[in-house]
């Protein structure tokens, strides 16, 4: 049984993109952005090391601890906020249910 959730994602221009995620795939924010088309590059294949994901979270959702590398990146990235996280790092879940984010600006 395939369980999706329900993601809005604004774009670096401002459109939102309300989209549905399947949780049973293991897949992370940024892959479901590229899914979409969105222009969010994932340069260094998920692994937390290039911030091209970066994103502002906009809900209160249940998102897991930042890890040691996401805040070493984060420390390095630019326009990063208090709120930032980086996509790749985002496993969808059926705890992210209604979760709304924010492409970062590119450097």
């Amino acid at each position: 049984m395939s369980l999706n959730i329900n993601i809005s994602i604004t774009d670096r221009t401002g459109e939102v993109h309300n989209i549905e995620a399947p949780t049973d795939m293991s897949m992370n924010l940024m892959e479901v952005c590229k899914s979409i088309e969105l222009p969010v590059d994932g340069t260094c294949g998920g692994m937390a090391m290039c911030a091209s994901c970066q994103c502002y979270i906009l809900s209160d959702s249940a998102l897991s601890k930042k890890s040691d590398d996401e805040e070493a990146m984060l420390s390095e990235a630019y326009n990063v906020r208090e709120n930032s996280r980086l996509g790749c790092q985002i496993f969808i879940t059926s705890e992210l249910d209604g979760l709304r984010v924010e492409l970062a600006p590119e450097e």
